[in-house]
């Protein structure tokens, strides 16, 4: 049986530095280096924030909407850089022009794309949107700058 994805939750994990409990990517459907990327992430009741966000009515947090569309965008810049460039950690530096139209709740699968808009050496323009069931959740434009990363 074929897999309806391109990576799975080991092949993120080689592209960006962020871990559980702060990786909010499941799997990455299709990615075109260069152009654009969709991902995937299940919302489990499970989550830690809703204990917080809200007890009552939980609802993920925009903030956590907006580094699920960041860690998307950092997958599609991994993907995109020549292999001996790939000595960076994506720092977050921009978000403008957030919207969030529709609450994401327990449950909820949501379909995280990015384009790129601009490409510079120390500095990528994003598009970025998420779905949920077809509708529109939260939509974006994200800058994000590369920083020396070093794992020893």
């Amino acid at each position: 049986m074929k897999n309806n994805y391109l990576y799975n939750l080991d092949g993120i994990k080689e592209r960006i530095p962020q871990r559980e409990p702060f990786l909010f990517l499941d799997f990455v459907i299709s990615c075109n280096p260069g152009k654009n990327i969709v991902a995937t992430r299940k919302v489990l009741s499970s989550e830690v924030y809703f204990e917080g966000h809200f007890p009552t009515h939980p609802v993920m947090p925009g903030v956590l909407i907006i580094e699920a569309m960041g860690q998307a965008a950092g997958v599609l810049v991994w993907d995109t850089v020549p292999v001996k460039n790939r000595n960076f950690i994506l720092y977050l530096v921009g978000v403008e022009k957030a919207r969030f139209r529709k609450p994401v709740m327990p449950g909820d699968e949501m379909k995280i794309t990015a384009e790129i808009i601009t490409s510079r050496s120390n500095l990528w323009r994003f598009k970025t949107k998420v779905e949920v069931g077809g509708i529109v959740c939260a939509t974006a434009e994200l800058l994000e700058s590369p920083g020396i990363y070093n794992d020893t």
